[in-house]
């Protein structure tokens, strides 16, 4: 039997493979305590605003890895020092606060919100401060026309899920498509990225209809979707997701039509609180809200980490439900880094270079770092190619019935730029 390395014997007392005894304490005793200058790493987050419920796992997931990080190898062997700020789900305020974190605080790297408004806002300004940002928005844009060298994503965006989605839902739930969304950057994506697949199926899609960010009333949206609908598709979160599954439901949409969506539009949310009103609905997963779904011993680790319950992702000591298909790509983020840093020799900014070349085509297998599965990020487009989870909701849960693998639906979604172009100084 082959004797296992220092990092896999680590990596499967973390996951509980040694036993029940076997604890982080134990675990991080097999190393040396982090030591010397921190590596200064930002957190641009959502804590207030409308992504809010979503931000309070971000943040929780980012904290928690670099509490193991620093509690087990360190980066290179340097701790870890975390600075926040909050983008308050705003883009001017979430620009000035990367500005922040990079000018005030000199961190070395920002991981950025989820709020794709903000993320395109902050984009060039990452290229200007030759600053690495790894922004969690879903707008393709970001890794496409309006991303740079400087940008990574480690999730997927609306370019990844239309190739994931469109082909299944189009010849399982109907061929006449209707979107109704958030009129911001993230729900046009959408519209935009689907779209183009389904002018290739033959498909067709009626005009979009955006909603106003601000908008509590979605009745008189909904009424203008056409009768003849047979797939509604909707984006929005928090507030305004409950806003559209209850009324939606109350128009009886919901017996005409089929309504589809990424997770997103439940994420944070728990079917059981909604009173039935998103049952029946075909929602596309990054990560299963249900750990049944991938009851992986590292996963299942990151969420005993995470203290939420099996079935809907519930906090232990709380109310509040797991953001389940985007608190992994944070705590992944961190190890992302961790890679980057080590396989680089990155010792300080002006290493930065060498960071993003060592990024570019990084590959990593699932483990406790990467509990969401085997992933790689393109070199030319610096896209996660990730697996993704076609679920319904049954009875209230979140159950997963087909695995779309990314590897076979790469094909669908080519880099549209290449990064590796740009020079970098």
């Amino acid at each position: 039997m082959k004797k296992p390395s220092r990092r896999n014997f680590l990596e499967l007392a973390l996951a509980g493979g040694l036993g029940s005894t076997c604890s982080l304490t134990f675990a991080k005793n097999l190393f040396a305590a982090p030591s010397g200058e921190p590596i200064r790493i930002g957190l641009q987050v959502d804590l207030t605003g409308g992504f809010a419920s979503w931000g309070y796992w971000h943040d929780k997931a980012t904290r928690k890895a670099v509490e193991y990080i620093n509690k087990t190898t360190g980066i290179a062997g340097r701790p870890v020092e975390l600075i926040i700020e909050d983008s308050e789900s705003n883009p001017p305020t979430g620009a000035r606060k990367f500005r922040s974190l990079v000018q005030r605080n000199n961190v070395d790297f920002v991981i950025g919100s989820v709020h794709s408004g903000v993320g395109l806002a902050t984009c060039p300004i990452a290229k200007e401060l030759k600053t690495v940002y790894i922004p969690h928005g879903m707008a393709d844009e970001m890794t496409g026309s309006m991303g740079n060298r400087y940008v990574f994503r480690v999730n997927s965006d609306t370019y990844s899920q239309a190739a994931a989605g469109c082909e299944w839902a189009n010849n399982n739930l109907g061929k006449n498509w209707t979107f109704l969304f958030a009129d911001f950057g993230w729900g046009w994506s959408h519209y935009k990225d689907h779209k183009a697949v389904l002018d290739k199926l033959g498909s067709k899609v009626n005009d979009p209809i955006a909603v106003p960010l601000d908008a509590k009333d979605l009745l008189p949206y909904l009424t203008k979707v056409p009768s003849n609908t047979q797939q509604l598709y909707s984006i929005f979160f928090g507030s305004q997701s409950v806003a559209y599954y209850t009324q939606s439901k109350s128009l009886g949409l919901d017996k005409n039509m089929h309504r589809y969506s990424v997770l997103c539009t439940h994420e944070a949310i728990c079917p059981k609180d909604i009173g039935g009103a998103s049952e029946g609905i075909h929602l596309l997963e990054y990560h299963p809200r249900m750990l049944k779904h991938k009851n992986t011993e590292f996963n299942k680790k990151v969420r005993e980490i995470m203290e939420v319950d099996p079935i809907d992702g519930r906090e232990a000591g709380s109310n509040r439900v797991l953001a389940s298909s985007h608190y992994w790509a944070y705590w992944e983020t961190l190890f992302f880094i961790k890679k980057a840093v080590e396989k680089s020799g990155w010792k300080s900014k002006k290493d930065t270079p060498e960071f993003i070349r060592a990024l570019e085509g990084m590959e990593v297998e699932e483990s406790i770092e990467h509990p969401q599965g085997a992933k790689y990020i393109r070199p030319q487009d610096h896209k996660a190619v990730i697996n993704f989870y076609m679920s319904k909701i049954e009875d209230g849960e979140i159950n997963v019935k087909n695995t779309i693998s990314g590897k076979a639906i790469e094909q669908f979604f080519p880099a549209r730029v290449d990064f590796t172009k740009e020079t970098l100084s």
